[in-house]
């Protein structure tokens, strides 16, 4: 049997793709493009509503490329809005993100065809997922789901649940396991990991399943995936700065709006101070870091002197690349009761100024990395290299993927292995 997963959103969703993944190719299925496959489950974000359109695109078009396949439908789209997915061509079944897990399992004994089986796989039978399969060179791990937080735009809490986190003993069976697999770089991922271990019973968090994970005696550089700016505490900062390269420099934290007034109607829980602090301490204790953010445009009642804060605080930040979202309504949440809804044409000009302070950040970022060396991992067929502050640049050829190397930094994301 032949298969594919389609994946739209987070890291956490990519996390789960890869659980799937690694369910099918032990059952004997081989990827496959989706215009071959016999299944393909695709796995949605319900962010935004751009999202939502996105998912029933690639839907209508894979039914459309290939009208005998079978089309299983997870994530938070799916949980939101069942109804809308199952009446779309070739799409057998609808699943919700507290039944994912279940996915491959359960598909097997309730296809309408067969199962896998009596189909016979293309891969060898309870074979394990290694680096290379599906084109995936680093793994995510996801170790928490769900979401507490009340943030007004987010409709995620609804459609993820409470938060719930793995242990700190079934984390560090996972990562064992996935490094034996031969993957050398994880990424450590959750709906909120900020929250990770709240909900456990001795109670947990976060740096301490970083530590945790920190000692474990396995080949492996690890990843800290999005964290809230709330949840990234000192502590957590000088964990990742002494780890010696445990740790990749590499952060995720949305700020969202740099204006306060906004921030409070967000419901976020701290103010553009607080994220200044933050982002500028963890500059001075790692000066190559990569800092990520997301920032939304045209949330209700945003005005001006909003946009003004924007644009004020960010090209003096010491971000290195911004993920630019315009609001959207999600049904369900405070923001879509909200007055004060700012028309599209502002939006769209709006999101355009910050991706190109983005894009500035990003150049000069780049430039600020040029002679370094940096270690990496190289990806695809070794000619692409992700360093430890995330730059993806390309060496020339002679090496394989997944290999380990330090490279220099050169123009226009050229690197030479030293």
């Amino acid at each position: 049997m032949k298969y594919t997963i389609v994946t739209f959103g987070c890291r956490v969703n990519q996390a789960d793709s890869l659980r799937m993944e690694e369910e099918f190719h032990a059952r004997g299925a081989a990827p496959a493009p989706a215009t071959e496959a016999d299944v393909i489950v695709v796995n949605t974000c319900s962010v935004t509503a751009t999202a939502d359109q996105g998912a029933r695109q690639t839907i209508r078009r894979i039914a459309r490329e290939n009208p005998a396949s079978e089309i299983v439908v997870t994530g938070c789209y799916a949980t939101r809005c069942a109804e809308d997915l199952r009446a779309l061509p070739n799409v057998v079944r609808v699943v919700r993100n507290h039944e994912k897990e279940r996915l491959v399992g359960d598909f097997q004994q309730s296809s309408g065809r067969a199962s896998w089986a009596a189909r016979g796989g293309d891969g060898p039978c309870g074979s394990a997922i290694e680096p290379g399969v599906a084109g995936r060179t680093a793994f995510t791990l996801r170790v928490q789901t769900g979401c507490e937080e009340r943030c007004a735009y987010c409709i995620i809490p609804s459609t993820r649940g409470s938060g719930r986190s793995l242990s700190l003993a079934g984390v560090a069976r996972e990562v064992e396991r996935v490094a034996a697999a031969g993957f050398k770089e994880i990424a450590l991922t959750g709906v909120h990991l900020g929250s990770y271990g709240r909900d456990l019973q001795p109670r947990s968090s976060l740096l301490e399943m970083l530590g945790m994970v920190e000692r474990l005696p396995v080949d492996a550089v690890f990843r800290v995936s999005s964290l809230e700016p709330m949840d990234c505490t000192p502590d957590i900062v000088a964990l990742i700065a002494r780890s010696g390269g445990r740790f990749a420099p590499h952060f995720h934290l949305p700020l969202q709006h740099a204006s306060d007034r906004v921030l409070e109607a967000m419901r976020r829980p701290y103010t553009l101070e607080y994220y200044r602090r933050l982002v500028d301490r963890i500059r001075e204790r790692l000066p190559h870091a990569s800092i990520g953010s997301d920032m939304i445009v045209g949330f209700p009642g945003e005005r001006d002197e909003d946009v003004g804060a924007n644009i004020s605080y960010l090209p003096t930040s010491p971000l290195t690349h911004l993920h630019v979202f315009p609001y959207s309504d999600r049904p369900g949440t405070a923001a879509s009761e909200m007055g004060g809804k700012v028309d599209g044409v502002a939006i769209r000009e709006r999101g355009m100024q910050l991706r190109a302070i983005g894009g500035e950040l990003t150049r000069r970022f780049q430039a600020s990395q040029r002679g370094t060396i940096r270690p990496g991992l190289t990806l695809e067929d070794g000619t692409l290299v992700v360093t430890d502050n995330y730059l993806k640049v390309r060496i020339p050829p002679g090496l394989g993927r997944n290999q380990r190397v330090s490279v220099r930094i050169g123009e226009n994301l050229s690197a030479a292995v030293v």
